[in-house]
């Protein structure tokens, strides 16, 4: 059994608690604010490669996720369908490898009829570059990530439509090398100057 705990800024305490069961992995999540209740906790059953399920105890609702892999032209595409009954959504992805640096996803959902592309090019095995076009808000997304000194990962990505810069920096530290910590920045542009919403988190992991 594993557990893991995490600190967020703005959220207070999340606690995770997974388990082995066979081929399926058992999952309880809840978040501990100024007070605990009944709306922060989730509970999940996975198969990995195969399906999720997960119910969300307050909104009553239940996500089912079912994840498939087929070879197109020698080429390897995973593809996941997911639906959340307490929204009505439905949600396609799919993800076709080109080769070990570039990769096309897209996502598509039903009840909007919103379409996403992105393509994914890894540099050196250093850097990543996201390009995105979403057909639904007529606008692009772009994430860049690279990473620097021991594993450690800066991120930054822009949405054209909202004018949102955000910034991370992802490390894991010395203290609890199975933990990480993250602090990042959001910026809205189109709203001139101020100051930025600003978050940190840190996770640790253990064995119980």
């Amino acid at each position: 059994m594993n557990a893991a705990i995490s600190m967020r800024s703005r959220k207070g305490l999340t606690g995770t608690v997974a388990a082995d069961a066979g081929e399926l992995k058992l999952r309880a999540y809840v978040i501990a604010g100024p007070a605990l209740n009944a709306s922060d906790l989730s509970f999940s059953v996975e198969k990995p490669g195969s399906f999720l399920v997960d119910f969300d105890v307050p909104q009553k609702n239940v996500r089912f996720q079912f994840m498939n892999t087929a070879r197109i032209l020698e080429k390897q595409l995973y593809m996941t369908y997911t639906h959340m009954t307490g929204e009505n959504r439905t949600i396609l992805d799919g993800t076709l490898l080109l080769d070990p640096t570039n990769k096309i996803s897209a996502n598509y959902a039903l009840d909007s009829r919103n379409l996403k592309l992105r393509c994914s090019y890894v540099h050196r095995g250093m850097a990543t570059f996201e390009p995105c076009y979403d057909f639904g808000k007529n606008s692009w997304e772009l994430a860049v990530s690279k990473t620097v000194f021991d594993g450690d990962v800066i991120r930054a990505s822009y949405d054209m439509s909202r004018k949102v810069l955000d910034l991370g920096w992802l490390w894991k530290p010395s203290f609890n090398r199975d933990g990480k910590c993250k602090v990042s920045a959001s910026f809205r542009l189109g709203e001139g100057l101020y100051m930025p919403t600003l978050t940190a988190e840190s996770s640790w992991d253990f064995e119980m």
